[in-house]
C-alpha cells in the first residue's frame, strides 16, 4: 500500500512532467514563422548617416530654421522664440516633402534627469505651438538631449544660455 508521503512525490512528478511538456509542445509566433518570413517583418535599419553635431542641425546652418531659447529651468516660449518658431512653421510649409526632429537641449546644470525632463518639455512646447500654427503633428518628433550636446563649452551664464535651446533636425518623409 502506498503511503501519503510516496504519493505526494510521485503527484508532484507528474505534474512537473505535464508542465514541461506542455511549455514544450507551445510555439511563439517568432518559432512559427520561417526565416523568409521573419526577414520580411523584420524591422529595417536606416542607412541615413546620423548626425553627430554638438551644435545641433541648425544653429545657422539651415537657412529658414532658428534655434529657439529658453529662460534658466524654462520651457514656456517668450515672444521673440515664438517670431522664430513662426518663421520656421513658414520654412516647414514651403518644403513639406520634410519632417522635423525637434531636439530639447539643457545648460550643465541639474541632473542628467532632471535636465532629460525639461529638454523634453522645451521641445514639447516649441511642437505644440507649431501645431497650433498650422503644421501636422505627424510631421513633428521631439528628443530629449538635456546637457549631453552642448553647443557653447564654459560655466559662465553665455555659455549656459547659448545651450538652453531647441534644434531643428529636417528629416525626410
Amino acid at each position: 500500500m502506498l503511503n501519503f508521503k510516496k504519493i505526494s512525490q510521485l503527484s508532484l512528478m507528474l505534474l512537473m512532467v505535464f508542465a514541461l511538456a506542455n511549455c514544450k509542445s507551445k510555439k511563439t509566433e517568432e518559432q512559427a514563422t520561417t526565416p523568409e518570413e521573419s526577414a520580411q517583418t523584420a524591422p529595417q535599419i536606416d542607412s541615413t548617416p546620423m548626425n553627430f553635431d554638438a551644435a545641433g542641425s541648425d544653429s545657422g546652418k539651415i537657412a529658414g530654421l532658428e534655434t529657439i531659447h529658453f529662460d534658466y529651468d524654462k520651457s514656456s516660449l517668450k515672444d521673440a522664440e515664438k517670431k522664430k518658431i513662426k518663421g520656421n512653421v513658414a520654412w516647414m510649409k514651403s518644403h513639406t516633402n520634410v519632417n522635423v526632429q525637434i531636439e530639447g537641449h539643457c545648460d550643465a546644470r541639474g541632473s542628467i534627469e532632471y535636465n532629460l525632463a525639461l529638454g523634453e518639455r522645451r521641445a514639447k512646447s516649441v511642437k505644440s505651438y507649431m501645431v497650433n500654427l498650422g503644421i501636422p503633428e505627424a510631421r513633428l518628433s521631439v528628443i530629449s538631449y538635456g546637457k549631453e550636446k552642448p553647443v557653447a563649452k564654459g560655466d559662465g551664464d553665455d555659455a549656459y544660455a547659448k545651450n538652453r535651446r531647441a534644434n531643428f533636425v529636417p528629416l525626410a518623409q
